[in-house]
């Protein structure tokens, strides 16, 4: 039986899958996060379950959940708010709707914060601004 050789461009393929697949064991959640993301689809209110942005556990340091988050003080909720509601005038803070939808930001982030703080071992949630997430959604993050 004759062996085929490799040829480069089989080499190439074969270095960015494996590549791809380092990258997916580095990012990936470990088990406890992953427990803690099952936990909260599991028990997310349709409201938390439907809403555009999903909150997740990213990690958990010691007794703390560092959970996603779309807005800080560097990223306002308008701008956010801007790319989940294209149709609702962010830029006026008296405008009804938008007072609704960031209301409702709030009421989601504080469901996804209480159900994981609920959990056995989790005393405190911190939150990490999802940056993937903002520049997918063409918002401009800041460096720091």
């Amino acid at each position: 039986m004759k062996l085929r050789r490799i040829k480069s461009w089989q080499w190439v393929l074969i270095v960015l899958a494996l590549l791809v697949a380092l990258d997916w064991v580095i990012r990936r959640p470990d088990a406890r996060s992953r427990e803690l993301n099952a936990i909260l689809a599991k028990e997310a209110s349709p409201k938390l379950r439907d809403y555009p942005y999903q909150f997740e556990v990213l990690r958990v340091e010691g007794k703390t959940a560092v959970m996603s988050t779309p807005r800080n003080f560097d990223v306002p909720a308008f701008r956010m708010l801007g790319a989940l509601y294209p149709n609702i005038n962010v830029k006026d803070a008296n405008n009804p709707e938008f007072v609704a939808v960031e209301h409702l930001l709030g009421q989601v982030q504080d469901e996804a914060r209480h159900i994981v703080l609920a959990q056995p071992g989790i005393a405190e949630v911190r939150w990490e601004l999802d940056k993937t997430w903002l520049r997918r959604h063409g918002i401009e993050v800041p460096d720091r």
